[in-house]
């Protein structure tokens, strides 16, 4: 079997561990980006590994311009090119509207929204016909806070989920014609520690799941796979909630 390379970003926790473990599986290398937790990328490394793919930890914040170059170029290198992106870094934060300022509203906007333009356009250069590439998916990793508005004191990270959902759709109108399938994936209440900054809330809001419960990071990465795979091959611009009904 003819393994294809997968980048995810914000890989050393949570869904992006997840999909890194899985996507071992079926048969992909892993480039696993991180920031700051050097042990815990080192830790996914080894895991892809053990399931019998190759993979490197690259250090990089996506939301930084030369960072990301600098990444896909290390990529290019060390595994190949990039056949699959995984949108995933990103972060929360609880603050109310009268008390964000400039520097956290531009903190959580070049985690979650530069990001993904940084990233989807060195994935674009590699993978669009038009640049001499083969194809390829980007899956973008939004939020039901997209159309839910979140809980009080997220406006900002609401805001960036929105902005990527809109930018998932005007991606996919442009490069879908260059053989790039692009989709989105909104999350519900997942079980994974970025939800800590609401002080462990997730067992209260789980009672407002119709499915009466959190998922996991599992079932988020399964999604992830699914759309990455050519049993997804007529799916393109579509935004997929996984969110228990929420």
């Amino acid at each position: 079997m003819t393994r294809r390379v997968m980048v995810v970003t914000g890989c050393s926790r949570g869904i992006g561990a997840s999909v890194a473990r899985l996507a071992a599986i079926a048969g992909y290398d892993v480039a696993v980006n991180f920031v700051r937790n050097e042990k815990a990328a080192e830790a996914v490394v080894r895991t892809v590994e053990e399931a019998g793919g190759r993979a490197a930890a690259f250090r990089a914040d996506v939301g930084d311009d030369s960072h990301v170059k600098r990444m896909f170029s290390e990529i290019d290198s060390k595994l190949g090119r990039v056949n699959v992106l995984v949108n995933n870094a990103g972060i929360l934060g609880s603050r109310r509207v009268e008390d964000m300022n400039e520097e956290s509203l531009q903190e959580i906007f070049r985690a979650n929204v530069f990001s993904m333009y940084y990233c989807s356009r060195e994935a674009v250069r590699r993978m669009s016909t038009k640049h001499g590439g083969r194809g390829g998916v980007i899956i973008n990793m939004s939020s039901v806070a997209s159309r839910l508005g979140g809980l009080a004191g997220g406006s900002h990270y609401a805001a960036t989920k929105g902005a990527i959902d809109s930018f998932s759709l005007a991606l996919a109108k442009e490069v879908g014609p260059e053989g790039i399938r692009v989709n989105t994936i909104r999350p519900g209440l997942i079980e994974t520690d970025i939800h800590d900054v609401h002080g462990g809330m997730n067992e209260q809001l789980a009672k407002s799941v119709p499915l009466g419960r959190s998922g996991t990071a599992d079932e988020v990465a399964r999604t992830v796979l699914w759309l990455a795979s050519d049993d997804a091959s007529y799916v393109h611009a579509a935004v997929v909630d996984v969110a228990g009904g929420r």
